[in-house]
């Protein structure tokens, strides 16, 4: 029982990533650059030209690719009870089986499968673009993926702050906007909704000119835009910059030790 047991969490452990061993880093390896191939291959079978003249090389590796990645995830599926919060040899795998990553485990494999019956040809490419889904796999067995759900977690409302900020912005100089330019291009400028396609352009410094105002009021509102525009999306950059400097300090500098009494030894909570 015990020797199953260390098995099974071997296993496991080597397929999270975990497991810093010869084995571990050849497995983890082998599945980067089978991602990434995948990725390849299902952006370079939508050029028709190439994929008519490789079709059998890119269902082949579809082919090989699936089976590879419904393996694995059978085998995390069984492996999983070794963790402590996936226990339950039923409903903990039932837990397992909707965490974020097996989600996209089954995401990515299922569609072959259904492949196989459909004929509907939009619909089954449709289906095979969802394999590049799996470059999501990749954040298993690199610790920067890690780092960047960390420093989103925590600095989510401050993120969320510029968000209302953008969205305020955009829809006050939008009916400006509408109010002064409408009457003179109704055609481009003759609703709110209309007038914020021209808001997202000007505030995301895009700038693709297919609407534009003529007005000179509307010329000062727009230069006005672009200029917050260019603050407005600073603001993100620079959340973003520290919390992933403060994250990157915090894990290189050494654990703590819990302070101990002099007299009695035992740790003093802090």
């Amino acid at each position: 029982m015990t020797t199953d047991y260390s098995r099974k969490e071997r296993v496991f452990r080597v397929l999270e990533g975990e497991s810093s061993d010869r084995l571990g880093r050849a497995v983890n390896i082998f599945f980067i650059v089978l991602i990434c191939l995948n990725v390849l291959a299902v952006i370079l079978e939508t050029d028709r030209a190439t994929h008519e003249a490789n079709k059998l090389v890119f269902y082949s590796f579809l082919l090989f690719s699936t089976i590879v990645f419904t393996v694995e995830f059978a085998l995390r599926l069984w492996a999983c009870t070794t963790d402590a919060r996936f226990q339950n040899p039923i409903r903990g795998r039932m837990r397992f089986a909707i965490t974020p990553l097996a989600l996209i485990d089954l995401i990515t494999v299922i569609p072959f499968y259904l492949t196989l019956f459909i004929q509907d040809q939009p619909v089954v490419r449709v289906l095979r673009l969802l394999v590049v889904l799996r470059i999501f796999k990749l954040s298993r067995y690199h610790s920067s993926f890690d780092i960047l759900a960390t420093v989103l977690s925590k600095k989510r409302w401050e993120l969320f702050a510029t968000v209302v900020i953008g969205a305020t912005l955009l829809i006050v100089l939008s009916t400006l906007m509408y109010v002064v330019e409408g009457p003179v291009q109704p055609d481009k400028f003759g609703s709110v909704p209309n007038a914020m396609w021209w808001g997202t352009v000007t505030l995301t410094t895009v700038g693709y000119g297919n609407v534009y105002p003529v007005t000179a009021l509307g010329k000062v509102i727009a230069g006005l835009t672009a200029f917050l525009g260019i603050g407005l999306f600073a603001l993100p950059t620079a959340i973003l910059g520290s919390g992933f400097y403060e994250e990157v300090q915090a894990r290189r500098r050494p654990p703590k030790e819990p302070s101990t009494c002099p007299h009695c030894g035992k740790a003093i909570d802090e």
